[in-house]
């Protein structure tokens, strides 16, 4: 889009923050959205974000990219590809944004060795509560801002240009699927291959896993070549996460994908989650035009089911009880994650189950905290975690309070000393939230320096109260 584009888009953005009224909240006017919890309905206008939705500039030789805070990952890497890089780490969906995994939650099966998102972000554009443009990088006058804004869920501003850096990647990726019937046998093999970056002789560049059962689960491991050959495609009529599954323990099942496929082999399927459409039985799925194979286009689904409540209505025609929606993405310490899973799946009655390794990348910028770099994200250094999908819902146990499911794996993933990411339904009282996710007073002190006037909500108003 380029500099001056972007730069027109910013102008337009900042007029639209100063139509908003002075006692309105100021919101993003954006129809789609990768969050799972409500949002309050408001008719006060919103930030027109239309012109920040591109990449700005890829420098090739830096191995950098210039890109807008709407920019979503999929425009992202088909701007980055055809120069052989790649971001440090690209999350699963299409649809997700760079500022909104910056600010949220991004991870994939590159966190291992490159973090989160926001950890290869050089410096970033914010658009205060204020209504300032200010620049924050890890060393200079906004430092507190920079480490502070992820997890802030757009509670201290909105990214309006991001630089990140970009790593180098190969044609294809050659993957191995390792099964496992203990699931304390995948969490050694896992830790141990995050520690080794390689598993039986070979180097391991991508490393995720799915649980189907506790005595079957997967271990995917991907390593990147150049080397040419037949290569397999989950966009249509094929089903990525059941190609994994195979009989031998002691012989990984191979495949090969593009790098763009593999990057992608969890959008068409929305990992798992297509089959409450029907979108997996073959019957349907030869009809399902291929154009609509992809997240964005079952987000549309979810709204209708949202507004009309036609998932609880079928569920009642057929004499059942209404469902509650279990999204979530959790993350524990990866000596802990058998036990919780072994929990969660005797508890729980949700399957498959997504895990993904992931560090704080090191070392730390020079600037950051020493204990916890980035301190509304309360992940130590030096400490593996595994993050666990979960993406389904629960009958609603007549009598239980609401959102039970999800309140019991809260307290579980903190007796487990993991913690809930929070695109999804909170349930926290507003102590325990801002002992967790506050990081001590730093939240605070940041609210009052760059939204001084609350024009923005604020995280627990956001997470829990759904305002």
């Amino acid at each position: 889009m380029g500099f001056e584009q972007h730069r027109e888009g910013v102008e337009r953005l900042l007029a639209s923050y100063r139509a908003i009224p002075a006692d309105a909240s100021v919101r993003l006017a954006k129809k789609t959205s990768n969050l799972f919890r409500a949002r309050a309905k408001t008719s006060a206008p919103g930030l027109d974000v239309s012109g920040l939705a591109g990449v700005i500039a890829v420098d090739a030789q830096a191995r950098t990219a210039d890109v807008a805070g709407m920019c979503t990952y999929e425009d992202l890497v088909d701007a980055t590809l055809p120069y052989g890089l790649a971001p440090l780490v690209v999350p699963q969906l299409k649809t997700i944004t760079l500022g909104g995994a910056v600010t949220g939650l991004g991870i994939e099966s590159t966190s291992f060795r490159n973090g989160l998102p926001h950890e290869s972000v050089l410096e970033i554009d914010v658009l205060t509560g204020s209504g300032e443009i200010i620049t924050a990088t890890p060393d200079g006058e906004h430092a507190e801002l920079f480490f502070g804004f992820p997890n802030s869920y757009g509670t201290l501003g909105y990214s309006t240009r991001l630089k990140i850096a970009l790593e180098p990647v190969k044609k294809y990726v050659a993957l191995r699927h390792v099964r496992f019937d203990s699931l304390k046998k995948l969490e050694e093999t896992m830790d141990r291959i995050v520690t080794e970056r390689e598993y039986d002789g070979i180097a391991v560049d991508y490393l995720d896993g799915v649980v189907f059962t506790d005595s079957e689960s997967y271990l995917t491991l991907g390593v990147q070549t150049d080397e040419e050959g037949p290569v397999s495609d989950y966009t249509d009529q094929d089903i990525f996460y059941r190609s994994i599954q195979h009989p031998s323990l002691t012989q990984p099942k191979t495949d090969r994908l593009t790098i763009r496929d593999y990057l992608w082999r969890w959008d068409t399927d929305w990992f798992w989650c297509s089959r409450a459409f029907g979108a997996q039985n073959p019957k349907i799925r030869r009809f399902w035009p291929k154009q609509y194979l992809r997240s964005s286009f079952y987000w549309k689904l979810i709204a209708l089911d949202h507004k009309y409540d036609i998932g609880d209505r079928l569920e009642k025609r057929k004499g059942k009880p209404p469902r509650e929606r279990v999204v979530q993405d959790v993350e524990v310490p990866i000596e802990r994650t058998a036990d919780f899973v072994s929990w969660f799946l005797e508890e729980i009655p949700i399957e498959p189950l997504w895990l993904c390794p992931l560090r704080l990348r090191e070392p730390s910028p020079a600037a950051a905290s020493a204990s916890r770099p980035w301190p509304l994200y309360p992940l130590e250094p030096k400490r593996t975690y595994v993050n666990i999908g979960f993406w389904s819902s629960v009958p609603i146990v007549p009598g239980e309070r609401e959102g039970a499911a999800n309140r019991l794996i809260e307290e579980k993933v903190s007796d487990f000393d993991g913690h809930k990411s929070l695109y999804s339904d909170s349930y926290y009282s507003k102590e325990d939230f801002e002992e967790l996710y506050y990081g001590g007073d730093r939240y605070i002190g940041l609210k009052e320096r760059y939204d001084p006037k609350s024009r923005l909500l604020d995280l627990f108003s956001k997470a829990v109260q759904r305002k």
